[in-house]
């Protein structure tokens, strides 16, 4: 790949905890493997690899080396047969630099600002984004539209996956904050409040824009009618923006982040709580004055990214949920009761399916009665989706729980949010073969894969270098900004470039790192929030 060598041994290019298993994967060959000390060039563990077996998602054989019982911290490389692997670190915390890096992305994804050089280091860019953006159903209607995060490679704007990207860090601050203690360091570092509470805030205050102020409801995005040019950078995209219409699935969304923040926040700034909690209550009362909404598409004049989702249970259940969570208010939590009685995915974590939110806040809910049947119901569900990832990553070559119908757009997100199950499977169990096995999804994202690629923008020796992605395409800056996860393996095929160079490619080798594949190599925020959250927990 970008024209280097073909390595056929697989690792976590940046490293492996010195008190968790380490597995390197090898494709096509077997035998005698070497650990070997980069620092002193002297073998210092070896041993046999398993008996390779044919791995169909990977399109290859497949053999392991384990070397989980050397714990010496150091640098390392594997060699097999006359092939070395990539080098890597053995210690205590082998992830601080990148778990900072995938934070600071956010700030690098930042909007209506400029992006100064003491922060975003050569990745710079002016305020951008700036001026009041249209109201698509009544163009008299001029709204400031400034700050937020842009969503993805490109430069619009939408409160849903917007509210699901804070919801991951917050839940990762909540879950472990620890990992939070050291600056990022952005503007706002001030020392008292966590730079990732400053960081969902510039979200936040956003978010409070595309609350219409006439009804409570939630505008569903912010976008021009046209994506710009690959070439364009942020502050050269003048076009009109659009609010484009009110939807039930942003307006739940944002209920649900809404009362999420209040809760954190209440310790910080109970002002800035309060608005949130007042937010969150007036998007409520539009959800239930509006039972029955359409799903939201895009006009026939808007090109821009839809996020179409026709069922909005799933995000009405997270508001009820978080409501529920943040004010223990009995209204709350008969609508969560009800809704939990109904038929949608209540475990999954993903922009169109956020109904595995409303169960966690209702798992985490240690504030207010609970009702224990559905509680331990959800519970023994969550554990269950738990015990099916564990089952399907002990049958794949590279350890990981993604199935063939998994590798789709963005199935690096799919992988963050199995993780991200499976280490909430772990707090509420203690069963360490969930932390196990979230851990080898992560070293599947930083490099152990059969691409031999880590797909975190600066971080590994073979990092994804050609993301599609404005700014890093149109900045003339030879590397791509750093931090930003790419969308991984997609068998759909579902742009112009992957169909010309990867048919008939096995599933998992359905990556091109090039600029012009944006059904694979595309970033946005929430597929960083929920690899943010899993990098989180293995920071002490």
């Amino acid at each position: 790949m970008n024209g280097q060598e073909q390595r056929n041994i697989a690792v976590n290019q940046i490293g492996y905890p010195k008190n968790f298993g380490k597995i390197a994967v090898i494709a096509n060959d077997s035998g005698i493997f070497h650990l070997v000390d980069d620092r002193l060039g002297e073998i210092v563990h070896e041993g046999n690899t398993t008996n390779p077996v044919e791995d169909h998602m990977a399109g290859v054989s497949i053999s392991h080396a384990d070397f989980s019982s050397w714990t010496t911290p150091g640098i390392y490389h594997i060699e097999l047969n006359g092939r070395k692997s990539a080098s890597f670190t053995i210690s205590e915390q082998p992830y601080e630099q990148v778990h900072r890096g995938l934070l600071r992305a956010f700030y690098l994804f930042r909007c209506g600002m400029e992006l100064e050089e003491e922060y975003a280091g050569k990745w710079t860019h002016q305020a951008c984004h700036t001026q009041e953006g249209i109201v698509y159903d009544d163009p008299s209607r001029r709204l400031d539209s400034s700050g937020g995060w842009h969503d993805a490679g490109d430069y619009g704007k939408y409160s849903g996956p917007g509210a699901k990207a804070v919801a991951d860090l917050l839940l990762a601050y909540e879950l472990h904050p620890q990992a939070f203690y050291q600056a990022t360091p952005i503007p706002e570092t001030d020392g008292k409040i966590p730079d990732i509470l400053h960081e969902c805030r510039y979200e936040l205050e956003w978010l409070f824009k595309m609350q219409d102020k006439q009804s409570g409801g939630v505008f569903h995005k912010l976008t021009t009618k046209y994506f710009p040019a690959l070439t364009i950078i942020p502050e050269k995209d003048r076009d009109d923006l659009y609010f484009l219409a009110v939807s039930a699935t942003a307006t739940g969304c944002f209920a649900g982040v809404m009362a999420m923040a209040c809760r954190i926040y209440k310790s910080f700034d109970p002002e800035f709580a309060h608005h949130c909690l007042q937010a969150a209550r007036r998007a409520w009362s539009w959800l239930e004055e509006h039972p029955d909404v359409r799903g939201f598409r895009n006009p026939m004049d808007v090109y821009t990214g839809e996020y179409g989702d026709d069922l909005d249970l799933d995000e009405r259940y997270w508001a009820a949920g978080e409501l529920y969570r943040t004010t223990g208010e009995v209204a709350y939590h008969t609508a969560f009761l009800d809704l939990a009685r109904k038929a949608f995915p209540k475990y999954e974590l993903g922009w169109a399916d956020m109904g595995g939110y409303g169960t966690i806040a209702y798992l985490l809910n240690d504030n207010f009665e609970v009702e224990q049947d559905l509680r331990s119901s959800l519970l023994s569900g969550l554990i269950n989706e738990a015990d099916q990832s564990v089952r399907r990553s002990a049958t794949d070559g590279y350890l990981i729980s993604l199935a063939k119908t998994d590798y789709i757009w963005g199935s690096n997100m799919l992988l963050m949010n199995r993780a991200t199950l499976l280490l909430l499977a772990y707090h509420f169990s203690g069963q360490k073969e969930y932390e196990a096995c979230a851990l080898e999804h992560m070293h599947y994202l930083l490099g152990r894969n059969v691409l031999d690629i880590s797909y975190v923008t600066g971080y590994g020796d073979r990092p994804v270098m050609h993301p599609h992605h404005r700014p890093s395409v149109g900045d003339q800056v030879d590397d791509p900004v750093p931090g930003l996860v790419a969308g991984g393996p997609n068998h759909g095929l579902n742009d112009d470039y992957m169909m010309e160079h990867l048919q008939g490619k096995a599933p998992a080798q359905c990556y091109i790192d090039h600029q012009d594949s944006f059904a694979g190599n595309e970033v946005t925020i929430y597929w960083n929030s929920p690899a943010v959250f899993v990098v989180s927990h293995f920071i002490k």
